[in-house]
């Protein structure tokens, strides 16, 4: 196997989506090419939007999603994905692995450099995996454990040695699932206190610039890249504005060239997929397979009892976060494995129908009854602070709650705050927060049921402090099965357990657009590009613009 070469009524909610059935947005989602065959034209500035500010600007420290976003044109994956999700070459060129399964080897691309002028070596592979993947990154401890050993025979040649097969590998080896440090800047340092994870330096197309804290970031070309006569734009200008009207209007009004994660209200979005200027697409975010939960912190005295977390659960009717909270851009989830996984997604029919009557009995017989007051307890909600979209998921849920006696605080905060009280200080009782599954529940989904990483304060891991010894074993196994049959049929097991004891509560499977300005030409977007780079795209005019930092002052 290797490879060579808003809150709404209902009556609003319907005409919202009758509207975006329409042509104006199936043409832009589904459309041709935005290349359209037209010979790339070099120069300009991309004024992107980030959204919340990143807190970090190394996605091997830190896999945030705003951190991502950022990073994909600082650094090179090892490969990049296809549309269809097939890893293409990258700054490896090829790989091949062994019969048994258990040797994977990287063949590099030659005469690449650090944006520092060093070389990139295979060194800087062997490094960052023993060092950064396997002791420090949220999801590639898990994903890269089965690797007992790295040789780098030459400077291009780097040979992953593994206890067992791993399949998930190959499906982690972008920039965002596998970011490779420079060695020669990070050894004998505190990794994840490096001034170099804020002033990044990497193999992209473009070099980190300046980060003006609340305002923007800029990116510069690379003039060494290695991909020769790339990137054909001169800079990139990252804009933070919190306000969501304003990120509307700066795209409307052309100030913004650039907006991923759904950056706008669905009313707006399906406005200004109508304009002329503009693109609206759901194209680019096939390897995130993104779904939406509740991680029930299981150390609370109220949570512990697993009754407690089934009647909650059914107070819950997730086809109205479905479709009035998330205005139809997400689908009701059943399974911690969204159904785009299509092969691993079972729910072994255990499922928690909204029904608050069951729901307060179950609460009657674990002993919560209701109070003189009509109140059984009280719980705080946090969720993740990246957007309104998130914060009315969590206002929904508090008034879902207080129809079955149980009050509901809702509390907001910063990421940094949000991510420290919830896997650092583990100060909470219900979060709200959004995983990529990607291409293979190895990656993205066994992290929120591992034991190992609770209470270290390691962003997006287990959240809920749910410790389950058959859950652990059932996660080992999944690492190292090399017959798909079998590796498909512990991850059933492995949902039919946490279905049952229900740690985290799957809420909805999201479904994400992009904002783009419709003179921004690229090729047929990659399946994740919402993390790659802008190494391709061009303006298709001299019109481009050409805002300078001091232009970019949030709003």
């Amino acid at each position: 196997m290797g490879f060579r070469g808003r809150w709404g009524t209902r009556a609003v909610l319907a005409l919202t989506m009758s509207a975006l059935a329409g042509s104006a947005w199936a043409e832009q989602a589904g459309g041709a090419s935005p290349a359209a065959q037209q010979e790339p034209r070099r120069g300009g500035t991309l004024t992107a939007i980030i959204q919340p500010e990143p807190v970090i600007l190394t996605a091997a420290i830190n896999t945030a999603a705003p951190t991502g976003v950022v990073t994909g044109s600082i650094f090179d994956g090892l490969v990049d994905y296809d549309a269809n999700l097939n890893p293409v070459p990258a700054l490896a060129e090829s790989w091949e692995t062994s019969a048994d399964g258990k040797t994977l080897t990287l063949h590099l691309r030659k005469g690449v450099k650090w944006h520092d002028g060093k070389p990139f070596t295979s060194a800087d592979v062997k490094w960052t995996l023993e060092q950064v993947w396997k002791k420090i990154h949220p999801r590639n401890q898990a994903t890269f454990a089965k690797v007992t050993s790295v040789d780098t025979p030459d400077d291009t040649t780097v040979v992953l040695n593994l206890s067992e097969p791993s399949v998930a590998i190959l499906s982690s080896l972008n920039s965002n699932g596998a970011q490779v440090l420079p060695k020669h800047l990070y050894e004998g340092t505190d990794i994840l206190n490096n001034p170099h994870n804020n002033k990044p330096v990497g193999t992209g197309p473009f070099v980190f610039k300046e980060w003006s804290r609340g305002n923007y970031i800029v990116l510069e070309r690379n003039p060494d890249y290695w991909a020769k006569g790339k990137p054909y734009l001169d800079r990139i200008v990252y804009r933070v504005i919190p306000d969501a009207a304003a990120r509307s209007a700066a795209l409307e009004k052309g100030e913004v060239q650039y907006a991923v994660l759904s950056p706008v209200p669905l009313k707006d979005a399906e406005r200004l997929a109508k304009l002329p200027n503009l693109r609206v697409t759901t194209q680019g975010y096939e390897w995130l397979s993104p779904w939406l939960f509740a991680d029930f912190n299981v150390e609370r005295p109220q949570l512990k009892d697993p009754k407690v977390r089934q009647a909650l659960a059914q107070a819950i009717d997730r086809n109205t976060i479905s479709k009035v909270v998330w205005f139809g851009f997400a689908k009701p989830a059943d399974s911690p494995i969204p159904s785009t996984l299509t092969a691993f997604h079972d729910t072994s029919g255990i499922t928690y129908p909204f029904d608050p009557k069951k729901a307060e009995a179950l609460l009657d017989e674990a002993g919560y009854k209701r109070g003189a007051d009509g109140v059984r307890f009280t719980l705080d909600i946090d969720y993740i602070p990246y957007g309104d979209d998130f914060k009315r998921t969590a206002e929904y849920l508090k008034q879902a709650l207080k129809r079955i006696g149980v009050d509901a605080n809702v509390r907001s905060q910063d990421t940094a705050a949000y991510t420290k009280r919830i896997y650092g200080d583990r100060d909470f009782d219900i979060a709200i927060t959004w995983f990529a599954a990607f291409s293979d529940p190895q990656v993205g989904v066994n992290r929120a049921y591992g034991s190992g990483p609770i209470g270290k304060n390691i962003p997006w891991t287990n959240g809920s402090g749910y410790r389950n010894p058959q859950v652990d074993a059932l996660i080992a196994a999944t690492q190292g099965e090399a017959d798909p049959k079998k590796r498909i049929q512990l991850f059933k097991d492995l949902q039919k357990v946490v279905l049952t004891d229900l740690p985290t509560l799957p809420l909805v499977e999201l479904k994400f657009f992009t904002v783009e300005a419709a003179n921004l030409k690229h090729p047929q977007p990659t399946g994740d590009q919402v993390y790659g780079s802008f190494r391709d795209f061009w303006f298709d005019d001299a019109k481009a613009a050409d805002a300078k930092p001091a232009d970019t002052k949030s709003n």
